[in-house]
Parts: structure tokens; sequence; C-alpha cells
């Protein structure tokens, strides 16, 4: 079967943390280490709420400064300087970009209420036909249900899809719908299979 849609994952494929200095002062101060910190802003119970929209991403991260003993008013520099090691592949969004048209192009994230406008102030929606993030759809990835949404958006079935991510649970989950999956880990390596998958020469 042709493949007719394409989607990523956001976190960890479009933008990663390529530098861990800023995360790693962040910790130090705490007196935490690294991991520790990293878990409390992703795997800690208000970070789930957050990402099934039960929760505002705002709450999650008043919850995270409570947790800290930090006062709430410092939000916003202690999230920047969480986030100040991540850098979007911008070759990768212009990747993408090149592809919209010949082919459907989605994003499906496990994220927060705020992505939607982050992407659009970083001017990076507009490469995508599809948008799905879990804190808006009530569910996250591997669920079978969140590529069934995006597969639905997209008005094609699983085996015309193709899906990169950088989790490999995330990626088995996709092919258990039927979708075929990419597990991302370096960025040329990763265009060069989606290329070949897509019949694109260079």
């Amino acid at each position: 079967m042709t493949i007719r849609a394409v989607f990523f994952d956001f976190g960890g494929v479009i933008m990663r943390t390529e530098f861990q200095a800023p995360r790693q002062h962040l910790a130090e101060r705490f007196n935490m280490d690294y991991d520790d910190i990293d878990r409390i802003v992703f795997a800690s119970e208000s970070a789930r709420r957050a990402s099934v929209g039960e929760i505002t991403e705002e709450a999650h991260w008043a919850e995270v400064l409570k947790r800290l003993k930090h006062p709430a008013s410092e939000v916003k520099n202690f999230s920047d300087e969480f986030f100040g090691g991540d850098v979007i592949d911008r070759a990768l969004v212009e990747h993408i970009r090149s592809l919209r048209g010949k082919f459907h192009t989605g994003l499906i994230s496990n994220a927060w209420s705020g992505l939607r406008s982050f992407l659009t102030r970083e001017k990076i929606i507009d490469v995508f036909d599809t948008v799905i993030i879990s804190a808006e759809v009530g569910t996250v990835k591997p669920s079978a249900k969140i590529y069934e949404l995006a597969l639905e958006q997209a008005k094609v079935g699983a085996n015309e899809a193709v899906f990169v991510d950088d989790v490999s649970a995330n990626i088995e989950g996709c092919e258990k719908v039927g979708m075929k999956g990419i597990l991302f880990k370096d960025p040329q390596e990763t265009l060069d299979q989606l290329n070949l998958l897509l019949k694109i020469k260079k």
C-alpha cells in the first residue's frame, strides 16, 4: 500500500534536548540530580494529568514549584531555564514542510495544553495538516485511540501512514494499529529511512 500520511512526534524528534547544562544547573540549585528534576517535570502525577487535559499546563508547573518549595511567581523563569537546552530542528521542520502537498503531514504528541500556542509562536504549526495533542484529546501514546484519531482526521487507512517517534513503546503502539513506525535516533538516518519508505530520491 502507498503511504499517504506522515506523522511526527514533537519532543525528542522535532525539538530535542541538545544541551543538558541548563537543566543540570537547575537541578544543582535545588540539590537534586538531573534525573530527579526531569521526573518531577515529566513523570509526576500532575504531569500525567496535564498530558490528558485534566489540568492545565500552568497548574502542572504550579504543582512542580510547590513540590520544590519555590514561589509560584517564578514559574516562567523556572520553565524557561528547564527548557533552555532544548532546540527545534529547523532543518527537519523544513523537510516536513517539503512533504506537505505530496503527503498528509501530521503531529502526534504527548504534550500539555500549551503546545499548540508554542507551535504557533514558533511558526511550526503550518507545516502540519493534522495536529493531535494528548491534552486536547484526553488520551496519550501508546494508546491505540490517539493513533486512530490521527488516522481519522487524516482520512487515511493505518496501512497508508507512517509515524516517527523516539520512544520504542510509541512505535510499537502505532504498529499495533497497522501503521508503519520509524524509531528516531539520528536525524539523517531517520530521514534516509523515511525517504526510502516514501520513495523519495535525494
